[in-house]
């Protein structure tokens, strides 16, 4: 049953939540605090975490870089409003999705999947192993899902090697921001083109030279993102 760790000061929101999950099919590790949260995944391993932004003591901000430092953990964020600066902050941070609160459990639910998806990689049929792909100093291993820059691996987060595989399958073709919230991020109409946008910045900061001068991940104002030209 899939992990979920749930940091959470609330204590009737924590405990309705993982009352929820857990009758999912989910198992559910609760705490109060971002430090005792941290401690838990020091611990033992949980395959995504359910971060309230607001906690007492470190706030949710500082322990989503903690956790987004420390490897590609997937994060969705809980924030008590639809507000563009704790959205985007929290997103900036490293988080891969939000739910604005008070969330219900069925939405929380099917983002838990949607991202759980995304960790684990597209199913594949039979057939050969696609070899590495070279683009200018990026190699792209989509089989091994690995990435790396002049030989040496880059660390990606899930939505983050997402979106670059889905933007390079097709080299200078463009996707709206809609396009890549349906396929990175399985959201359709109701989606937020925030998560895109956050996530390309972070995406350029780990695969270009110069991210306000992008090589790989071009920005076509009015239309969206593509791959290059390299």
């Amino acid at each position: 049953m899939p992990r979920v760790l749930l940091i959470e000061d609330d204590q009737a929101v924590r405990d309705g939540l993982r009352l929820a999950l857990t009758y999912q099919g989910h198992t559910v590790d609760a705490v109060e605090t971002g430090e005792e949260g941290l401690a838990r995944l020091a611990g033992g391993p949980a395959d995504v975490v359910v971060l309230d932004l607001m906690l007492p003591g470190m706030d949710g901000f500082e322990v989503c870089r903690r956790i987004r430092a420390a490897g590609d953990l997937p994060i969705i964020m809980l924030t008590a409003r639809n507000d563009d600066i704790d959205v985007v902050a929290g997103l900036e941070a490293g988080a891969d999705d939000y739910v604005v609160k008070p969330a219900q459990a069925r939405v929380l639910e099917a983002r838990i999947r949607a991202v759980l998806r995304r960790t684990g990689g597209e199913p594949r049929g039979p057939g050969p192993k696609p070899g590495p792909e070279r683009h200018g100093e990026l190699t792209i291993d989509r089989e091994g899902l690995v990435v790396s820059k002049h030989g040496t691996a880059v660390g990606l987060a899930p939505t983050e090697l997402r979106l670059l595989l889905e933007l390079s399958a097709a080299p200078g073709r463009v996707l709206s921001r809609q396009q890549l919230l349906e396929s990175v991020w399985d959201q359709g109409y109701l989606g937020d083109s925030r998560l895109v946008d956050a996530c390309v910045q972070r995406l350029r900061s780990k695969i270009e030279d110069d991210p306000a001068s992008p090589v790989y991940v071009q920005t076509l104002r009015g239309f969206g993102y593509r791959f290059g030209p390299l």
